[in-house]
């Protein structure tokens, strides 16, 4: 029988995973369902159309599954896994459909940095979360807007979006990532506790600090480009204790010279040290830095810090502030798609201004659960296995969102290997 035919006809899943192994390999292989997650676990660009008949019941299957905690996690894996066998392509209604739906809410080539424009000498800007809090927009905080907002509607053909995530290790996706017009990356915010530190302790920033790395251990993987970074003003504002730590005492025997825990996550709210966090940031070239210095009270000095720092150190870097009524907007648009969190990633948050920016959006390192969708353990983030902190953020629930996304043609969530 024909393969294609096979294909097009089958409607059971039995004859479909077997369809799926046919157009694999033009052959007929060993009939198990094993054979066809092993070759989605290697490497290939899918092998059916993406609105061909097989891929619009594979995608069904996954549409069908309305909130999370309908199916088991292994249920939507399996799932997630028989789709990777259709070659993902934009939908342009639905993507149309889902810009409109963020123009008319959010707005980002308006309103997602603050700017002179938007932000007038004078203005009384409300924060986002500490709503009873207003901050007088005087003439020295307005010197450090921007005119108007950098990127306008839909700037950019393909962009991506990397995440942490430990599912982008091993992935060979760097030159994929590179090739993008324009890439996004995140400091996320500091890592949660840990009982002990690890014997291969990375420089005093990335680990405990949770700075993503990019240097040439990693670049394979993530790729190096990036054109806009979002700092979690956390990782600098983190207090440690002042204790020095000896290399012979029992717990901290892996540590090999004497090392004080401040040192690790030196920057103390850029108040003592600047250079530490200016050469971090050198690690990401000319790209523009954007932080959320109206999320609340406590975030605004800080990244006023930032600014000046780079223009101390006579830096070209640009520095933006999130609009706060852009973040809070965010948050509304998305606890409508079922996300309900104390606070959104700031990769959702990236991912959401993206759309807005870009004709075609890609994620990678984007996933939120403890295994890949093979099952096998994963680290938290590709560069160590640090987790967050719990109840602040609904990941999972991100994530989901993003799989229905993927699967509806607006943006294109690489798990795999992308070579």
């Amino acid at each position: 029988m024909d393969p294609d035919l096979l294909c097009e006809s089958s409607t059971s899943p039995q004859t479909r995973n077997r369809c799926i192994q046919v157009k694999l390999d033009d052959e007929v292989l060993a009939d198990s369902d094993s054979v066809c997650v092993s070759r989605y676990l290697g490497s290939y660009d899918g092998s059916l159309e993406f609105n061909s008949t097989t891929c619009r019941e594979l995608k069904q299957e996954i549409m069908d599954v309305k909130v999370l905690t309908m199916v088991k996690t292994s249920d939507l894996f399996e799932r997630w896994r028989n789709l990777q066998v259709c070659k993902w392509e934009q939908n342009k209604e639905e993507t149309s459909n889902f810009k409109m739906s963020l123009s008319r809410c959010c707005n980002a080539p308006s309103f997602l940095f603050t700017t002179r424009r938007n932000t007038p000498a004078g203005t009384k800007l409300r924060y986002e979360v500490d709503t009873s809090g207003i901050l007088p927009i005087t003439a020295e905080i307005f010197k450090m807007f921007p005119d108007d907002m950098p990127y306008a509607k839909s700037q950019f053909k393909k962009c991506a979006v990397v995440g942490n995530g430990g599912i982008i290790k091993n992935s060979k996706c760097g030159k994929e990532i590179d090739s993008a017009d324009f890439v996004f990356r995140y400091f996320g915010s500091k890592a949660g506790s840990r009982k002990r530190w690890d014997r291969f302790l990375m420089p005093f920033a990335v680990r405990r600090c949770n700075i993503p790395p990019i240097s040439e251990k990693y670049s394979a993987d993530v790729g190096t480009k990036t054109d806009l970074v979002s700092i979690n003003p956390s990782i600098i504002t983190e207090r440690s204790p002042n204790r020095t730590l000896q290399p012979g005492r029992r717990r901290r025997r892996s540590l090999p010279s004497p090392l004080t825990l401040s040192s690790l996550c030196r920057f103390q709210k850029l108040e003592k040290w600047r250079r530490p966090f200016y050469e971090v940031l050198q690690n990401y070239e000319n790209s523009s830095v954007v932080l959320p210095a109206f999320y609340n009270t406590r975030n605004t000095d800080v990244s006023f810090r930032v600014k000046y720092m780079l223009d101390d150190f006579d830096s070209q870097r640009g520095v933006f502030f999130f609009h706060p009524q852009y973040l809070l907007n965010v948050q509304r648009f998305w606890a409508v798609q079922g996300v309900r969190a104390k606070r959104l990633s700031s990769g959702l948050m990236l991912v959401t201004a993206a759309l807005e920016m870009c004709e075609e959006v890609h994620l990678y390192g984007f996933w939120a659960f403890p295994m890949n969708p093979s099952g096998i353990f994963i680290t938290h983030h590709y560069y160590d296995n640090v987790k967050p902190r719990p109840g602040f953020h609904a990941m999972p629930h991100e994530i989901f969102n993003f799989i229905h996304m993927h699967t509806r043609g607006i943006v294109n969530v690489h798990t795999g290997r992308c070579v």
